[in-house]
């Protein structure tokens, strides 16, 4: 049950909803701008109602993989295995040839399935560091490192560890966005 729960996450993870949204408007969004999968792309190039629908569509894949998880009435630990492995599949589609979204609207999914408590601290992390920064990508670092220090209080250290590799490969395929950043706030 466990190997077939966490590969459903995984290929969860890889309906890409900015794909069918783009293919909706005759769009390839590889193709525009950042080339990238995700609700920035999807609104950046066709407008906020195509950012909306991604951004719930991606959402969406982390909350239902925790909700199922949950239903089933999984051990914890396999339940947040199965959340990692949806972001992982998001950015990371095996049918994209691994070239996905960056993970963030799935992230947001499944930090609130998981707990909203400790994904409230992401969101107070993550608006402290865009009052200062002024910077969304920025203010994202400032929100894990919150959320990170959140669920290290709370001493589930061990059973996040699974979210905090995901949140490792989240900041690598923002490095080029965090770096331009970074140029910009100095």
């Amino acid at each position: 049950m466990i190997g077939f729960y966490w590969l459903a996450s995984y290929l969860i993870g890889n309906i890409m909803t900015a794909f069918f949204v783009g293919r909706v408007y005759g769009v390839n969004l590889q193709m525009e701008r950042s080339k990238n999968l995700g609700a920035r792309n999807a609104g950046s190039v066709l407008g906020k109602w195509a950012f909306l629908w991604t951004f719930l569509g991606d959402a969406l894949k982390g909350v239902i993989v925790v909700f199922v998880g949950r239903y089933l009435q999984l051990d914890e630990w396999v339940v947040i295995g199965g959340a990692a492995l949806v972001i992982i599949g998001h950015l990371y589609p095996i049918w994209l040839k691994f070239q996905g979204g960056k993970g963030v609207a799935t992230f947001i999914g499944v930090g609130l399935a998981l707990s909203p408590s400790l994904f409230c601290m992401m969101i107070v992390g993550t608006v402290l560091t865009l009052i200062i920064t002024r910077s969304l990508t920025l203010s994202m670092l400032g929100g894990f490192v919150l959320y990170i220090g959140a669920i290290v209080y709370t001493g589930n250290l061990q059973l996040y560890s699974p979210i905090f590799i995901v949140i490792g490969c989240m900041i690598i395929k923002h490095m080029s966005n965090i770096k331009e950043s970074l140029k910009k706030w100095r």
